[in-house]
């Protein structure tokens, strides 16, 4: 499976970016995907994750309000809405994905995942 993010840009401080993920390749029925930023110096930080059944995502606590994670089947295409946006939320995105994951639970961790697209560069200032 391939990923591909897009979306990323510069803001000032309470902005909003929405951010895409393009998926390519195999992927099952059952599967989870998110979100994942790191800032430079700074380890790579779960943002928000989400099944394959829709049911559930989960966020980070930095994430709780301001951000929402969606995806659309048809287009393959998992989606980060993020407003009120903060300097801190200056980071490179990624989205990531494990496939065949039953049971719906999506873990907050990069181990978890094993595919993941390159990035896009999300600035606040």
């Amino acid at each position: 499976v391939q990923l591909v993010e897009s979306g990323g840009g510069s803001v000032q401080p309470g902005g909003s970016l929405k951010l895409s993920c393009v998926v390519s390749g195999y992927l099952s029925d059952s599967y989870c995907m998110a979100w994942f930023r790191q800032a430079p110096g700074k380890e790579r930080e779960a943002v928000a994750q989400i099944h394959s059944s829709g049911d559930s995502p989960s966020y980070s606590d930095s994430a709780k309000g301001r951000f929402a994670v969606s995806q659309d089947d048809a287009a393959r295409t998992m989606y980060l809405e993020m407003n009120n946006l903060k300097p801190e939320d200056t980071a490179m995105y990624y989205c990531a994905a494990r496939d065949r994951v039953y049971g719906g639970r999506c873990v907050a961790s990069a181990n978890f995942y094993h595919a993941w697209g390159q990035g896009t560069q999300v600035t606040v200032s």
